[in-house]
């Protein structure tokens, strides 16, 4: 057991033995291994110790800079070449420094201090080394693009000075700013010094403040800022302040868009004006508002420009309504201005010459305009071109007040412009084309009627004069010459008419129808200017009527007609006339005596001989039958002679009254054809009826005198148609109207004698009285209706008798209008 432990403590201890020299040699190896790293370790610390002493140092170097140091890693972005945005730098220095430095630029603490200070002295007045004035926007932005350095002295408010120098180092900008006020540097102190001396020797500070003190229109100074530091009194009336340093105190601006502009001037480093409207006193002024930069921001001034901005808005108006005039115009205008270019065209020139209105627009000169215009032949024809061109160019160097002929343009076309040019009130040329094509057509075609209207009025056997409404001859012809026996020297000049009615004396010397002619063709009132007809007996007895009638114009035409001849033939007419009626009525109380006296005597014989034929005397004999019956026929003939002639005398007496009813035409024409049958036979002539009126035969008409005109009608036909012939009567029945025609094939009517046929004792070749055709012909018309024929030689004879349905009631016995009455009543139901 002690072996076995004895053992096992030795392996123990062998164990325990290894373990120790393994973690001595691993230790020794891992002492070894990490000995590099300790000392880079060391090397590092000692660096970043170093470091953090520089940057302390540093700090504190900065901290004793008398200024501030700007640091960019990335330059700030340009818009339109100048600084907008400083894009937040860096600063260093003491912060003293940093206050006074924002106290100088008038700035705002904020959390971009930087950007406030140096936008508070970017505009300020500066000048480099060399004596050149600039800013530090500006050459801080050649920093920037060109990486040129720079040294400024910035002139700063109340006598101090800013140094200002810009560097690039590396991919870096650096600025440093120091105040000499704070640095206490003699040096910057001298320069000041001398740069206040020499502000104060090239300008009288005092008497320029106080000239724009007292000048009468508003004036005043910004910072970059915007904010107002200095107005002068007529700033503080115009925009109602107490006084000056109550209008900078109350920061009260002009116009609302005053700083705008300001900073406007400002980087454009120019000065800008703008006309603003602005309520001044109550009143809405036009002021002209100028901007300009100045040494640590803007100053500017305004001008009451209200009349001259009225002026000018009256004078845009006028010329808006003179170019609305001018377009309202039928002629064509162009104006060219002085350096000979159009200005103007209205719509009449467009439309006279039809060019492109894009190319107008551009405003050719008048030189190309010529040139289009002859391109397009809307220019007369020259033999030299070029010539002609520069006289017309040459018009531009005339006087204003000389004149220039209207001329006339023939055109290749065929029309011709009336041209008028005139030197334009605004300077240049004005042109004036007038299409004159149709006018001088017109006056072509006057003078032409004129002529004529001489012409004609020579050809006239009236005396003609025209006198104008002051009363003097303007126009007469030959005829007016001859009728009052006047020399054609006499009539020249344009007589007035009271000269002309004293060498007429002679002829006619009645004052007061001379006096009377005289006020109506010189007094305009409308009694007076009437259509006046009358008539003068002349002292030669001969007899002239006259007329007076205004013409349009205001002129009056006189005629006169020597009617005397006429009058003696009027006389002997009217003495033939009166003989004729007496004749007339001397025939119709024979021809009425007479048919009275023979109706006694024909009754007579026309009574015995139906007594004889029916058997009074006894019966007749074969050979008594012939005379009996020709005595018959014969006293009919007689009484229908008589009749008509009864019926024409009734009818010029005015007393023949038609018995009007529903006739049917039909049943007429039977009656008729057949009372004629048994004649007709006798003298072998066929009679034909054809009756087209369908049932619509019936007219209202005089039953007795239709029959009276078919027997009449087809009496004449029967009596001219030869054996074997036919006579047809043929009815027709159209709305409105009836028609009855009876045509014959006899031996016709001369052409000669058919305007005769229809008057009273007219006798054709066949004998007869002569009245049948023409009662025919005044029963017709009676009716309302007429009569037509139809003849050729040798071809027969048409008679067509137009009737009207309903027949004129003018010569009828009135009668209730049952008829009438009957439609109003269906028109109502």
């Amino acid at each position: 057991m002690s072996a076995g432990a004895d053992s096992i403590q030795i392996a123990t201890l062998v164990v325990t033995a290894g373990a120790v020299m393994f973690a001595v040699a691993a230790s020794v190896w891992a002492m070894r291994v990490t000995t590099g790293a300790r000392a880079a370790q060391a090397i590092w610390k000692r660096r970043v110790s170093d470091l953090e002493d520089k940057l302390t140092r540093a700090d504190s170097t900065f901290g004793a800079f008398p200024g501030l140091v700007l640091v960019w890693d990335q330059p700030p972005d340009l818009a339109g070449g100048a600084v907008e945005d400083w894009a937040k730098p860096r600063i260093f220095g003491s912060p003293s420094a940093l206050a006074s430095l924002l106290k100088f630029a008038e700035a705002a603490d904020g959390p971009d201090p930087g950007s406030l200070l140096l936008e508070g002295v970017a505009d300020y007045e500066a000048r480099a080394p060399g004596g050149d004035d600039t800013t530090l926007r500006r050459r801080f932005a050649a920093l920037v693009t060109e990486g040129q350095p720079f040294s400024l002295t910035i002139l700063g408010p109340e006598g101090r000075f800013l140094e200002a120098d810009g560097r690039a180092a590396g991919l870096q900008l650096v600025l440093f700013l120091s105040d000499a006020t704070i640095r206490g540097l003699e040096e910057s102190g001298a320069r000041g010094r001398l740069e206040e001396t020499r502000r104060v020797v090239e300008a009288d500070p005092a008497a320029f403040l106080d000239t724009l003190e007292r000048a009468p229109f508003p004036a005043w100074r910004m910072n970059a800022s915007g904010r107002l530091e200095w107005a002068n009194s007529a700033y503080a009336v115009a925009v109602d302040a107490k006084d000056a340093g109550d209008a900078v105190s109350r920061q009260i601006v002009l116009d609302p868009g005053l700083k705008g502009q300001a900073g406007e001037a400002v980087k454009a480093g120019e000065a800008i004006a703008k006309t603003r409207p602005v309520v001044v006193g109550g009143k809405r002024r036009a002021l002209d508002i100028v901007t300009f930069p100045v040494s640590g921001g803007a100053a500017g001034f305004a001008l009451d420009v209200t009349e001259a901005e009225e002026s000018k808005a009256a004078l845009k108006r006028f010329r808006r309504a003179h170019d609305d005039t001018l377009n309202h115009m039928a002629e064509a205008v162009a104006v060219f201005d002085r350096g000979q270019r159009l200005v103007f065209r209205n719509t009449a020139f467009e439309t006279l010459y039809k060019l492109d209105p894009k190319w107008l627009d551009e405003r050719p000169m008048h030189g190309e305009l010529m040139d289009r215009l002859r391109e397009k032949r809307l220019l007369p024809e020259q033999a030299d071109y070029a010539s002609w061109k520069k006289a017309e160019l040459a018009r531009y160097e005339s006087a204003p007040g000389e004149e220039s002929p209207d001329e006339l343009w023939p055109l290749p076309d065929g029309r011709t412009l009336r041209v008028a040019r005139q030197r334009h009130p605004l300077g240049g040329l004005m042109l004036i084309f007038e299409d004159k094509t149709d006018e001088l057509a017109l006056r072509a075609r006057y003078n032409t009627l004129i002529n004529v209207q001489r012409a004609t009025l020579d050809k006239l056997h009236e005396a003609v004069a025209v006198f104008g409404s002051d009363g003097r001859l303007r126009l007469h012809n030959t005829a007016f010459e001859t009728l009052w026996k006047l020399p054609a020297a006499d009539l020249e000049g344009q007589p007035a008419l009271s000269e002309i009615a004293k060498r007429c004396t002679a002829l006619h010397a009645d004052s007061e129808a001379w006096a009377e002619m005289q006020a109506r063709v010189t007094d305009p009132s409308p009694q007076a200017r009437k259509h006046v007809t009358g008539e003068w007996v002349r002292s030669d007895d001969r007899v002239l009527t006259y007329l007076s009638r205004p013409l349009p114009d205001g002129a009056t035409l006189i005629a006169w007609d020597d009617v005397t001849d006429s009058r003696r033939i009027e006389e002997a007419l009217r003495d033939r006339a009166e003989a004729l009626e007496a004749s007339d009525r001397i025939k119709s109380e024979f021809v009425e005596h007479v048919s009275y006296q023979l109706r006694t005597p024909l009754t007579t014989i026309s009574g015995y001989t139906d007594m004889i034929m029916q058997g009074f005397a006894g019966e007749l004999t074969e050979r008594q039958q012939g005379p009996i019956t020709a005595i018959k026929e014969a006293s009919e003939e007689l009484a229908k002679l008589i009749d008509n002639v009864l019926d024409v005398a009734a009818i010029d007496a005015g007393q023949l009254e038609l018995e009007l009813g529903d006739t049917d035409l039909a049943g007429i024409a039977e009656e008729s054809t057949a009372f004629f049958a048994a004649k007709a036979e006798h003298s072998g002539v066929k009679i034909a009826l054809s009756d087209e009126t369908g049932e619509g035969g019936v007219i209202r008409a005089d039953v007795r005198r239709m029959k009276q005109v078919m027997l009449n009608l087809l009496s004449n036909a029967i009596r001219h148609t030869p054996k074997g012939g036919t006579v047809t009567m043929v009815l027709q029945h159209t709305a409105g109207s009836a028609t009855i025609s009876v045509r014959d094939e006899g031996e016709g009517i001369a052409p000669d004698r058919l305007a005769r046929v229809f008057e009273r004792f007219e006798r054709g070749v066949r004998g007869g009285a002569g009245l049948g055709l023409a009662l025919v012909k005044e029963i017709v018309e009676l009716h309302g209706g007429w009569v037509d024929l139809e003849s050729e030689p040798e071809q027969g004879t048409t008679v067509v008798v137009h009737l009207p349905e309903e027949a004129a009631d003018h010569h009828a016995a009135p009668e209730l209008d049952l008829k009438g009455r009957l439609k109003a009543q269906a028109r109502a139901v």
